[in-house]
């Protein structure tokens, strides 16, 4: 180093604070320490007071000569960038320094000293930097190196034996990069030489020593100290909690979850069966569907078939019920006279269903093999085995009455009675009488079946096994963090079972994310103390892709754990599952005709679905549930069954559809479960109201028109109005967006505040949620429908399509309606009367304290928090809305701000004006 004084003097001058002396000394090479920074207080309050002594002409002197060091310190580089060496760089300390100068002042001479300053100083300055710099980098790796071997010893300790997790192959590279660095010769970096032998530029040789260090894996790691502190705290339960020895036995003791135990036996065949099932197992080991359970029974089957028009089929999930039987039936030659229908509750059940049984028929979707949903038609005029949701059975009754082209129904899925398929056994028990010819299957998954047979004048019932293995059943005593407690149970399966997968049943997407997240980050901090755990998420809304990944087969020695909605108690069958978590709860919808709202509440599942839920572990081999709740409350708080759809639903689609099917006499309309007076009488006010019915309760031409739309009337009635107001397009464009329920916008967690800023450019103007949702499809339609845009705009993609595909179908109603598909974007009041056209009778009047008054209702309401309209300010007067929900609130979604005057131009005969100018008369 130049002379150390007149260095440390130098540096003083020119230093702004004492930490920048500190740091100018580091960088040279000088050991750090509390005596450096007290040396440097002392040494820069020394030179202030000299500066302050200073004339002025001495302090501008300064200024201009630390303008001059700014000016060169920037022309400074570590390396040489040019051939011509005429210029000095330096970027890790900026400051040029005369070996040979009396006083070691800094060098700030001006262009002209510098030109002509001598080459051999330059030199020596040159080797002086890199001597220091080498040194510094050397003490730094060493340091470094060290807290690595520290910490992969304290590592290795824990896991010695055990197989390696994500996180342990992190380890095992960081381990061999610290043998190749600290075992290596020459493992100081050493500044790469310009010229090679001859004295010529050699890039290559230059840049070719980045190329040569060890590039396996070495990543900046965080601090040891930290890493540890995080590794010595757990929270199960609670936050922050300090980990003792006593935790693991407390968490991984069977005794916590064995209150009461309770075995579920397994259901086998007899030994006749059960060694015909193992001698075509063997023979045929790659045939799925040999090694079903209904294999064994399908001669018993067809020959029930064959001696029963209608007959009850009890068959547990996984049972191959759904994709079997129309197999059979086809083989059997019953597609003869006609195809075959299938029913399925859920349109991906439908979707997924044909697909596999096209497959395994060896044919191609769409031919002989098809599905039809809700704006969706797959099938052909090959097509013989048909899978459709039970809506669109519904639909099939209003073209084709008596279904001659069909010669077996199967009702799939008939527990989970939906409100179409309760209406659906009305209409198939009286076909079924009328045509002698026709096959009719009833398909349950549940053991209520005697209900079934009695309500289908006594049918026969056969039982189809599916569990047949038996589960042992362990109940937990109630507790107030139901999601801790599932995470606890899940790691307490995972380190002290045998074996075998994990079900977790859940609420709903919010709880499953955040058991997801909990889960990970404990797994994350045990490695593989506790063996690989593979989390994947199941719920509705969840993209099909990502859903797919349940059945992704799973590395050796691992676990897999599926955190699911009710959507996994029947809909699916999960090869691998021993173990099932049952929280008891489930989100279960429900509307009230007397408040016109929706409501969707965490309740309480019935004893059925417990049963269900059990049994998804007694597929493969003897299984445990897990219940987190008391067997007395199993046995005195949960119902036997759900409430029926139709008994908690809003059922004005419904008595559309029954209309436009001649059906006239719902009094004496066979139901299983009838409806409430209430809800009929509601449904029936709703449709003369819209201009759906006359004064006799018959059909109007615009209640046909109404009935061709699978939509919710309200909805259609607004797509009729449309054509009046020139703007059908942007109305078919909105009605399309508010059908796929609320799903088009989603806020990540990390990125609530980018995702709302995006969201509001969409508001701009205060337009309201139905012109938003409208110009956030114009928007994607002109970047070509970019799913890339969608992902910039915290737009879900498979949302958006999935609009896109029910506008077009739209568009073809009408126009087979002979609707005119007219457009005027720039009217929003005109856009806005359509709106009301089918939904004037949701009208909110603002109140004194901020709330919403229901003009018919009467209810006070808040705008949900989502809603652009909710941040409007001041809050508008009169507002029309999609729906009301009941959450923690009761709430209007999808709110746009409308007229008083409009109502009386719309609806004059659901509203007065009187009624209306007691609220604002000069609005009127």
């Amino acid at each position: 180093m130049p002379n150390e004084p007149s260095y440390t003097a130098a540096i003083s001058q020119n230093a702004n604070s004492p930490e920048e002396i500190v740091d100018k000394l580091l960088e040279y090479g000088v050991d750090g320490g509390d005596d450096i920074r007290s040396l440097a207080a002392d040494l820069f309050l020394s030179v202030s007071r000299k500066a302050a002594a200073q004339g002025s002409n001495s302090r501008r002197d300064e200024v201009k000569k630390n303008e001059i060091l700014a000016r060169k310190q920037r022309q400074y580089r570590l390396i040489v960038a040019e051939s011509d060496e005429d210029k000095d760089h330096d970027s890790g300390t900026g400051v040029a320094y005369s070996s040979n100068s009396a006083t070691g002042v800094v060098v700030g001479e001006d262009n002209n000293k510098k030109k002509r300053m001598d080459t051999d100083d330059r030199e020596v300055i040159r080797a002086l930097r890199k001597k220091s710099r080498q040194e510094y980098l050397k003490k730094r790796e060493k340091e470094k190196l060290q807290q690595l071997d520290d910490w992969i010893e304290h590592e290795e300790f824990l896991i010695e034996g055990l197989e390696l997790s994500e996180e342990e192959r992190f380890l095992e590279a960081n381990k061999k990069f610290s043998e190749s660095v600290g075992g290596s010769d020459g493992g100081e970096y050493r500044f790469p030489e310009a010229y090679d032998g001859d004295g010529l530029i050699d890039q290559r040789r230059r840049f070719g020593a980045a190329s040569k260090r060890d590039t396996g894996g070495f990543e900046k790691l965080e601090s040891w100290d930290d890493h540890q502190l995080q590794k010595a705290t757990v929270k199960f339960g609670s936050k922050n909690r300090k980990r003792e020895a006593d935790d693991y036995q407390l968490l991984f003791d069977d005794s916590l979850y064995k209150v009461e135990g309770q075995l579920l036996p397994g259901k086998s065949l007899d030994d006749e069966n059960t060694q015909k099932l193992d001698y075509v197992s063997k023979k045929h080991i790659g045939d799925g569907r040999k090694r079903l359970p209904i294999y064994q029974l399908k001669d018993k089957v067809l020959q029930m078939i064959h001696d029963n028009q209608v007959l009850v089929i009890v068959g547990e999930t996984g049972s191959g019920k759904t994709t079997q039987l129309p197999q059979y039936l086809h083989e059997a030659g019953y597609t003869k006279q006609g195809k075959i229908i299938c029913t399925q509750p859920r349109r991906v059940a439908a979707m997924s269903v044909a697909a596999r049984v096209a497959v395994e028929m060896g044919v191609k979707l769409g031919h002989e093999v098809g599905y039809k949903i809700r704006f969706e038609d797959c099938t052909s005029e090959k097509t013989v085995v048909e899978y459709m949701t039970d809506g669109m059975l519904l639909r099939e009754f209003s073209s084709q009455p008596d279904l001659k082209n069909c010669s077996v129904i199967m009702v799939d899925e008939a527990h989970e009675r939906t409100v179409s398929t309760d209406i659906i056994f009305s209409l198939v028990k009286d076909l079924a009488r009328q045509r002698s010819d026709l096959k009719l299957l009833i398909s349950s998954a549940t053991l209520d079946a005697e209900k079934f047979s009695d309500y289908f004048d006594c049918a026969p019932i056969l039982e189809i096994p599916g569990r047949q293995y038996p589960v042992d059943i362990l109940y937990k005593q109630p507790v107030d963090e139901i999601l801790e407690e599932a995470v606890a149970a899940t790691l307490h399966i995972h380190v002290t079972q045998q074996p075998g997968d994990i079900l977790v049943f859940l609420t709903g997407q919010e709880d499953i994310e955040t058991v997801e997240e909990m889960l990970r980050e404990k797994v994350k901090h045990y490695g593989s103390k506790m063996g690989e755990l593979i989390i994947h998420p199941l719920f509705a809304n969840l993209p099909t892709e990502l859903q797919a990944r349940i059945f992704d087969p799973i590395p050796e020695k691992a676990r897999k754990v599926i955190l699911a909605t009710n959507i996994a108690e029947t809909s699916l069958t999960i090869e691998g599952i021993r173990y099932v978590i049952d929280s008891g709860l489930c989100k279960l919808s429900s509307y009230s005709p007397r408040t016109d709202m929706g409501s969707l509440q965490v309740t309480d599942i019935s004893k059925a679905s417990a049963m269900q839920r059990a049994g998804r572990a007694g597929r493969t081999g003897p299984g445990k549930c897990i219940r987190l709740y008391a067997p007395d409350h199993f046995q005195n708080q949960m119902e036997d069954n759900c409430v029926p759809e139709i008994q908690r639903s809003d059922i004005v689609s419904v008595v559309l559809t029954l209309k436009a099917l001649g059906i006239n006499d719902f009094k004496n309309f066979d139901f299983m479960d009838p409806p409430s007076d209430e809800s009929m009488i509601k449904a029936l006010e709703l449709l003369y109201a819209l201009g759906a019915l006359n004064s006799k309760g018959d059909l109007t031409r615009i209640g046909k028109l109404m009935a061709e739309f699978p939509l919710d009337p309200k909805l259609s009635r607004m797509l009729i109005a449309a054509e009046k107001y020139g703007c059908a397009e942007e109305v078919t464009t909105i009605a399309a967006m508010l059908s796929v329920d609320n799903a088009i916008f989603y806020s990540p967690k990390n990125l609530q505040a980018m995702a709302e800023n995006a969201k509001k450019r969409f508001e701009d103007g205060d337009v309201g949620d139905h012109i938003a949702l409208l110009r956030v499809y114009n928007s994607w339609k002109e970047t070509d429908f970019s799913s890339g845009w969608c992902r910039e705009n915290f737009i879900q993609a498979r949302s958006m399509k999935r609009a896109r595909d029910v506008r077009d179908q739209l568009m073809n109603l009408m126009e087979k309606a002979g609707i005119e598909l007219n457009s005027n974007p720039n009217d929003l009041d005109a856009i806005k009367k359509a709106i009301m056209s089918g939904f004037f009778p949701h009208i909110g009047i603002l109140q004194g304290s901020g709330s919403y008054r229901i003009l018919k209702g009467l209810q006070n309401v808040q705008i949900h928090p989502k809603s652009g309209m909710a941040k409007v300010q001041p809050n508008p007067r009169w507002v029309v809305f999609h729906e009301l929900v009941l959450t923690r609130k009761e709430y209007m979604r999808q709110v746009s701000e409308v007229k008083p005057k409009w109502l009386l131009e719309i609806a004059p005969h659901y509203y007065e004006r009187k009624e209306l100018e007691k609220f604002f008369p000069r609005q009127l």
